[in-house]
Formats: C-alpha cells, structure tokens, sequence
C-alpha cells in the first residue's frame, strides 16, 4: 500500500545560495524510488507517494540526498495527506473570511506545548493572533507575514531550538491538502 506525502523544504530558493531548481528536486526524489513526484512553487514543497517508510526516515533520506546531491544541509518535514488535512480542518481562524497572505501554519517536527511560547504576550501584539495545533503553529497577521512583529518573536531561535519549524501560506496549505488527496 502506498501513502502520499509532501515534503517542506525549509530556506531554499529565498535569496543566497541555498538553489535547488525543482526539476532536479524531482529527479533525485524518483530516484530515492518515490512515485508520482511533484512539486509546487520554487519554495520548496514536493508531494509523492512511496510504500515505505515513516515520517521522520523519508525527511532524513530526503535531507541527506539533498546534502548529497546539492552540497548543502535542506532541514525537510515530510507529512501524509491524513495530517495535513486535519491540520487545515482545525485552523481557529475564519479561513474562508481571511486572505491567504493573512494566515499562515508554521510546520514543526516534533510537537510543541504552550510553555514554549509563554513569554510572548498576545496582548502586545494585537490584532495579530497566534493558536498551537497537532506539531503546528497558526498564525493571523493581517498585514501579511513580512510586516508581522509576532511572526518576528515566533521565529526567535530560543522558541525552536531543538525543532525544525517552517511556514508556509494558506494558499500553500490548501494546495498541499489537494495535491496529496489519492
């Protein structure tokens, strides 16, 4: 039985020289013997089915051909289609009412709990909001992610340390909903 997954790529194809063109991303990804590869945006998503392997093993591989492959060490949280379903189906914030550059989900690999995050003050923040899910982060920003004080603090090394964390906007999130559906 095969599962698909999609694969986040964290801090590629931003700026620098961290370039991993996606049709070379494919190729190494079908030769790993993923099937059905495919990939969206140059941001660093990839989805693709295999009938082996967990979470965490295909993010290692994934993470150690890359290095292979391109020079460089690609942090990679690879999630099935049943997760990032209920993730999209949990968020707390109206989705339908919002614009996709006003809500966005930072991916963790690990779960994380409310202590982590208990130094921030929400209050400071306003309107801007942020809820924990299932190894995930929401975040309201309403003036977009790249004006966002709060996604500043969220993203601090100290908050975390020990994870690999990486946002995506919710255009992303419904498409990587879609293209995971078999």
């Amino acid at each position: 039985m095969t599962t698909t997954y999609a694969a986040l790529l964290r801090g590629i194809n931003v700026g620098g020289s961290r370039k991993v063109p996606m049709a070379a991303l494919r190729t190494l990804m079908e030769g790993l013997g993923h099937d059905g590869v495919r990939t969206y945006l140059q941001s660093g998503q990839a989805v693709f089915s295999t009938g082996h392997g967990d979470e965490d093993g295909l993010a290692r591989e994934l993470t150690g051909a890359i290095e292979k492959r391109f020079g460089f060490a690609v942090d990679v949280i690879v999630r099935d289609h049943a997760y990032l379903e209920a993730v999209a189906e949990a968020c707390p914030f109206p989705a339908a009412d919002l614009e996709a550059k006003q809500l966005h989900v930072t991916y963790f690999s690990a779960p994380v709990d409310a202590d982590r995050f208990a130094g921030i003050d929400p209050a400071v923040y306003q309107p801007e909001e942020f809820r924990l899910g299932d190894r995930a982060l929401y975040l309201y920003a309403p003036d977009g992610l790249g004006r966002s004080k709060l996604a500043e603090q969220l993203s601090r090394p100290r908050l975390t340390k020990g994870l690999v964390a990486t946002t995506r906007n919710w255009n992303t999130v419904v498409k990587l909903v879609e293209m995971t559906r078999a």
